[in-house]
């Protein structure tokens, strides 16, 4: 068998390399698929596996089981959420309720800190013996061992360092009850798309919430919501141009300069 050369090799491997650097380059546009030419498209809002949207089909089994007599059938006053002087506030899953986010942080953080150190030895020999009067007879001139040792040394070492954080975020956004826990904590989730020319923004919310921190206007603030996942940004032409492209976010991870 004769051996190949190694243009060969090359020639024999093109074909995989291109092949592997175009579904690099298919994986990588993957993203941005969506809206190539043309405005993002919206989320499936009924797709398979959407827990807002299986929650409100499938609401479970209630709780207690209701009872209706004739008496109750024929009264002017209806017990439930639907009644006039009822509690409409979200208690079951598939109840939708509203999600004030309204945060109005600022952070800030200053550490400062100084340290200065000198130290000084000296050592001299002015007489021992007569010994250095004999040795600077040999000593070049200018050279003595009066001063036999002299050691001077200062350091100091300075760090400022600062923190500034300014955020402020105001959204409302209707979230659904997913589940309800053992505990009668009620796990929500809720999903808002908005479209403006060729760029989409979104935003998401979960947690668990108290049925009895909603209030009577069916509403619950951000602070009440326990494990709040708050997620508010999109996906647009606007935004591919501020994030790198995936080779820089690549080479940024594996260079280390």
């Amino acid at each position: 068998m004769k051996p190949q050369t190694p243009c060969r090799l090359i020639l024999g491997r093109a074909p995989k390399t291109a092949a592997a650097f175009g579904l690099a380059i298919a994986l990588a546009g993957c993203g941005r698929g969506d809206h190539l030419g043309k405005a993002p498209d919206f989320s499936e809002t009924r797709e398979l596996g959407n827990p807002e949207h299986v929650a409100m089909l499938f609401p479970g089994l209630p709780m207690h089981a209701e009872r209706s007599t004739a008496t109750t059938e024929s009264s002017l006053w209806r017990a439930g959420q639907r009644s006039l002087l009822g509690d409409r506030r979200a208690a079951k899953r598939g109840d939708i309720l509203t999600v004030v986010i309204e945060i109005d942080e600022k952070a800030e953080i200053s550490n400062k800190s100084s340290r200065a150190r000198s130290g000084s030895e000296s050592l001299s020999l002015p007489g021992l013996f007569g010994l250095p009067q004999r040795v600077d007879r040999k000593l070049p001139d200018g050279a003595s061992m009066d001063d036999a040792v002299s050691i001077n040394s200062t350091s100091r070492s300075d760090g400022d360092g600062s923190v500034r954080r300014n955020e402020k975020l105001t959204l409302r956004v209707a979230a659904t009850v997913t589940e309800i826990l053992p505990n009668g904590v009620l796990a929500i989730s809720g999903s808002q798309e908005v479209r403006v020319n060729y760029e989409l923004r979104e935003l998401l919310v979960s947690g668990f919430v108290r049925p009895e921190d909603i209030s009577r206007r069916n509403e619950i603030t951000y602070d009440k919501i326990a494990s709040a996942r708050v997620s508010y940004g999109g996906r647009g032409q606007i935004s591919d141009m501020q994030q790198p492209r995936y080779g820089q976010q690549m080479l940024d991870i594996v260079l280390p300069f």
